[in-house]
């Protein structure tokens, strides 16, 4: 899982990376961030976010994100599709969306997992 968290975390990053010349790019990258964030110190930390502060704040930020999903979810037929999303500012926010809902609900199904023996 370890591995996992880090992909996530740089895939974020990466989306964060992106956002230079969007003109709401501050919002997604701190969107993307918050997703980043988890999904890094799931990797790193894993015992803040298993903590009791840290499993209320991660399943605040998880709400927030499906909250997110639903406001960002594209209104155009096919918008999984490229030249939908490839024209649409919309659809790839959407889309964006749902990939940091995701990054955020497998830090969560993690945080609760139960701990491997040793």
């Amino acid at each position: 899982m370890r591995t996992l968290h880090i992909l996530l975390g740089l895939l974020m990053l990466s989306f964060v990376a992106v956002q230079y010349n969007d003109p709401d790019g501050s919002l997604w990258a701190v969107i993307y961030l918050i997703a980043a964030a988890w999904a890094l110190l799931a990797a790193f930390r894993l015992a803040v976010v298993r903590s009791s502060a840290g499993k209320s704040l991660l399943w605040a930020s998880t709400v927030a994100g499906l909250a997110g999903v639903f406001y960002y979810w594209p209104t155009m037929p096919e918008f999984w599709r490229k030249d939908v999303w490839w024209v649409e500012e919309t659809a790839r926010e959407g889309m964006g969306m749902m990939t940091a809902f995701v990054v955020l609900v497998v830090v969560l199904f993690n945080a609760h997992r139960k701990p491997a023996r040793s």
